[in-house]
């Protein structure tokens, strides 16, 4: 940890080098790409001088394809770089450091220059160059304290030096880390959950295949690699992500070449945003990991995700669209668009996010889906193993409370139909940080990862750990209609409304109804303002009226009389249609959410009616799936299942602390009197 430190912060400091002649924003456009130089140049300089002689030794007679294939043997790596300088060497000519940086740059091997590429660094070092800067930073960059050749830095603590780089650099502007990074103890939670159940069953030389749709730098590829190969060394992993960020994407590629992967694996690390344009359309994959940015909008992707949306699950997103604020749902989707069959050995993915995805959104009236058509899928499929809620503050850039969720197509019998759900917030499953990085202060160790482990892995009801049948999370909204109560006066108020109804108003289009509407409103000062707590009363006697003066009115127009007369009243009798029917009052529409255990009617019948003795179901209700009252829904709420109750304080303590606090008041303002 003190070299991690001791990197982050030698590097970071580069951005005083730097900062009279560039942005604060620009500072990463310089220092990344320098950190991945100095890596790759740390990596290839055992074998420097052997690589230049193969390269000096068959640049004229082998092919392209040929002399890679050389020139990659003599680096023993999947890249290669046959050019006369290092990074070191380059300082020994200060003035022509531009031309000759350039040159090393492009003896790079084809696909690393791609990588290097996606920093956009050759406009850097001639902006560096431009400022009299490049010696400076190159100098910066090849000080002992930056020696990160593998056999000292490990791929672990080299991603940990990335990321907190990025931490500091969005923190410095105010933006989101999360998008990028998860914390690494995370991570190594996230990468055992998904491999836990399939560790006695991996087999030499079986190949697994493993995919994160967000994998910034690639950290919950590796290290779910790392892992299956601590269990079996002779299990052969394919690893495939993608990536928004164009920098991260180019330290995520780095990243894979530098660990030894050969070039079709640093291939697999696509760019481009998975949502808008999936760059592995028709894979399917053994393990998913991703970590998703929380409450980040889609509305760049919009256009993209609703047209595959129309495909319903000819796509990826058949399930329903959540809030075009919030796109973590589109990306579990995704990753659930890839699952094998299980005759296959099935899929397991891990996935964390925050609260929302869990309880967002009803069921539409509409036949529109959501956030909780999405949840219903995935409920209602039995994919869901367990639902984990972890610590606070256990991320750079949010203190919010965070939720792994545990999916698989092939889950074992004794967890079928069921959903375990685990709280390991409280504080024996934390330990506090010697050192505050932005928002986290927690973090978590081995050892409370291993007891979160067993906890799953032992799948029984205890204090922290619950088990719930899948159906235990659904409920059937149900619409309860309440009848419309009025009372109707033809008062003069009441009548200068008529004027703002529609059929009345509409009937000014020619003199014939100008002279009608004339004729109505003479007809209602006609009447008596006797106050009528019945419709059908007052029916009669605007009958009368109508028939007095001849008047012949439209079903609209007598329809408008009764809205601009009527008031609504809860002492008045309930207000029928035609039929006898009682019409509903929309301001008092309610909706009671009927657990799917439960008959819709029996509920009603105990639940609503001893307390709304005149309401009703509104049948027209219906869900679209089983035909059945309501629509169907599901939500996971934690609190409910693991809430704590806190009884108040005793009401003496209460006073005695009030009147301290009055007593020091007084003792104040006597102070400040004096």
């Amino acid at each position: 940890m003190s070299e991690f430190n001791e990197i982050s912060n030698f590097v970071y400091g580069t951005a005083d080098l730097i900062r009279d002649k560039f942005k604060r924003g620009d500072y990463e456009e310089v220092i990344l790409p320098f950190l991945v130089l100095r890596r790759l140049d740390c990596v290839l300089e055992p074998t420097n001088d052997e690589v230049r002689e193969t390269y000096e030794q068959y640049s004229d007679e082998l092919n392209d394809q040929a002399l890679q294939e050389v020139l990659k043997e003599a680096a023993d790596a999947p890249f290669y770089n046959y050019s006369e300088y290092t990074l070191e060497t380059l300082l020994d000519e200060p003035s022509d450091i531009e031309r000759n940086f350039k040159e090393y740059m492009r003896s790079f091997s084809p696909e690393m220059q791609d990588v290097l590429d996606n920093f956009g660094f050759e406009s850097t070092i001639e902006e560096l160059s431009k400022h009299d800067l490049l010696y400076q930073v190159v100098k910066r960059f090849t000080q002992p304290t930056v020696d990160l050749h593998p056999d000292r830095i490990d791929n672990g603590t080299m991603g940990d030096i990335f990321e907190e780089l990025i931490r500091r650099f969005n923190e410095s502007l105010d933006e989101n880390p999360g998008e990028h990074f998860t914390p690494r103890e995370v991570v190594d939670l996230m990468a055992e959950l998904a491999i836990e159940p399939d560790r006695d069953d991996f087999e030499e030389n079986e190949i697994l295949q493993i995919y994160d749709p967000c994998c910034g730098t690639g950290g919950m590829l590796t290290e779910t690699e790392e892992r299956i190969k601590d269990i079996n060394e002779d299990v052969e992993t394919w690893l495939f992500g993608q990536e928004v960020n164009p920098q991260t994407h180019a330290i995520a590629k780095s990243d894979m070449f530098i660990k030894g992967e050969d070039a079709s694996a640093a291939n697999n690390i696509e760019d481009g945003s998975t949502l808008a344009d999936d760059a592995f359309p028709d894979k399917q994959f053994d393990y998913m990991l991703a970590n998703p940015p929380y409450g980040k909008d889609w509305k760049s992707d919009k256009e993209e995700v609703e047209k595959e949306a129309e495909q319903g699950f000819g796509g990826r997103f058949g399930a329903g669209l959540p809030s075009k604020t919030d796109g973590q749902l589109l990306f579990l989707q995704t990753m659930l668009s890839k699952i094998q069959e299980p005759e296959d050995g099935g899929s397991r993915i891990a996935y964390i996010t925050n609260a929302s995805p869990l309880f967002t959104a009803d069921p539409n009236v509409s036949d529109s889906k959501n956030e909780c058509s999405i949840r219903r899928w995935i409920l209602e499929n039995d994919w869901l193993e367990a639902l984990i809620r972890l610590p606070d503050e256990l991320f750079y850039n949010t203190k919010i409370t965070t939720y792994v969720w545990v999916l698989s197509n092939d889950k074992p019998e004794e967890r079928e139909e069921t959903v375990q759900l685990i709280d390991a917030s409280g504080e024996e499953f934390w330990t506090l940080m010697d050192d505050n990085k932005g928002d986290k202060r927690k973090e978590l160790t081995e050892d409370q990862i291993q007891d979160i482990i067993e906890l799953y892995r032992e799948n029984e009801d205890t204090e922290n750990s619950q088990i719930h049948p899948v159906t235990e999370f659904g409920y059937r909204k149900v619409r309860i209609e309440r009848p419309l109560r009025k009372n109707f006066k033809a008062t003069e108020d009441r009548i200068e409304q008529i004027k703002e109804e529609r059929a009345f108003g509409n009937l000014s289009g020619s003199e014939e109804g100008e002279e009608k509407q004339e004729a109505i409103l003479d007809m209602l000062h006609g009447m008596d303002d006797k106050l009528y707590k019945d419709k059908k009363e007052f029916e009669e006697k605007l009958d009368e009226a109508i028939e007095e003066t001849g008047l012949n009115l439209k079903k609209s127009v007598r329809g408008n009389i009764f809205n601009a007369l009527g008031e609504k009243d809860p002492d008045a009798e309930i207000v029928r249609d035609s039929k006898g029917r009682p019409e509903r009052d929309t301001n008092l529409t309610d909706y009671e959410y009927v657990p799917l255990d439960k008959d819709v009617r029996d509920y009603f019948e105990e639940e609503v009616q001893p307390y709304v003795p005149h309401a009703w179901i509104n049948e027209d209700m219906t869900d679209p799936q089983d035909g059945g009252l309501g629509k169907i829904g599901y939500e996971i709420n934690f609190n409910r299942y693991f809430y704590e109750y806190e009884s108040p304080r005793p009401l003496g303590e209460i006073e005695e602390d009030i009147e301290e606090v009055e007593q020091q008041v007084v003792d104040m303002i006597q102070e400040v009197t004096k």
